[in-house]
């Protein structure tokens, strides 16, 4: 019985694989999870230029100790277009990506410094239900940040694979 189930898993996924071949899935897939990176940077690096964007900023730049000296430096808009330009710097780097190892290679480490800066501002605010009990009911601002961790993952991927095919093309060139 285990055997013959086996047998038809074994068939459906040979099949599967004759209709959309494993490396094609993966390409498709690559390249949505560079366009998830992509038009958060890019969209809300945009946002960033608007009044709306430098008020809902205030309370996680405020009372977050790392980043609270962007204020005092740059001035409640400042900071934010400052952050808004890095974003789409960012997104700039990661489209060219797969044409450019080294654009990769930059666009995943801000992407990826990025994302861990964002992530890191949970550690800093709350961001649990506290009248539900905490831990696991988490609140707007964790839900705002916790998608950031995706984001950091396929960032760390680009910055990762950029550097592998950078190290190919030296060692080409040499």
């Amino acid at each position: 019985m285990t055997q013959n189930i086996t047998s038809v898993a074994d068939r459906a996924i040979t099949g599967l694989d004759r209709i959309a071949p494993a490396t094609t899935i993966t390409k498709i897939g690559r390249g949505v999870a560079l366009a998830g990176v992509v038009l958060p940077l890019l969209l809300i690096g945009l946002l960033k230029f608007t009044q709306i964007e430098v008020d809902a900023l205030k309370p996680l730049i405020t009372n977050t100790p790392w980043l609270s000296w962007l204020y005092p430096a740059f001035g409640e808009a400042g900071a934010t277009a400052l952050l808004g330009t890095a974003e789409i710097f960012t997104a700039v780097l990661l489209i060219a990506s797969p044409w450019s190892a080294r654009a990769g290679l930059l666009g995943g480490a801000i992407g990826s410094l990025t994302f861990l800066t964002t992530v890191s501002v949970m550690f800093a605010l709350p961001i649990w239900y506290a009248e539900l009990g905490g831990f696991p009911w988490i609140n707007p601002v964790g839900q705002f940040l916790l998608k950031d961790v995706s984001l950091l993952g396929v960032s760390i991927v680009i910055f990762g694979e950029s550097l592998t095919r950078a190290k190919a093309q030296i060692s080409q060139a040499v």
